[in-house]
């Protein structure tokens, strides 16, 4: 069984910056890759980025693409979203989500696990 708890969310002006952080239990982390999402009030989940296992190779929903970071420290079982220049429609719920089938990156039904999610305030 993994866990996932995110933290790092806040309420913060345009313009700044936060960092999300997700620590994961299990043996297996290394092995997986990992994906951040979001859901704003009334709106469908959505990807945010992603980060292969394998290669390390990481994916960027185009809305956020240039202004997010995405990357993990295996020996610490935790994923990282390093956000900048933040815009009130970044407000959501972000959650980490551990890919436990193969496919598009920013399919969450090809995700198994998921953490209790973060809340991101953006101010304008």
């Amino acid at each position: 069984q993994v866990q996932l708890v995110e933290s790092g969310g806040g309420l913060v002006q345009a313009g700044g910056s936060l960092r999300l952080s997700c620590a994961a239990s299990g043996r297996t982390f290394s092995t997986k890759s990992m994906g951040w999402f979001r859901q704003a009030p009334g709106k469908e989940r959505e990807f945010v980025a992603a980060i292969s296992s394998s290669d390390g190779n990481t994916y960027y929903a185009d809305s956020v693409k240039g202004r997010f970071t995405i990357s993990r420290d295996d020996a610490q079982n935790t994923v990282y979203l390093q956000m900048k220049s933040l815009k009130p429609e970044d407000t959501a719920v972000y959650y980490c989500a551990l890919k436990t089938y193969s496919g598009s990156y920013s399919n969450p039904r090809l995700y198994a696990y998921w953490g209790q999610g973060t809340q991101v305030t953006v101010s304008s």
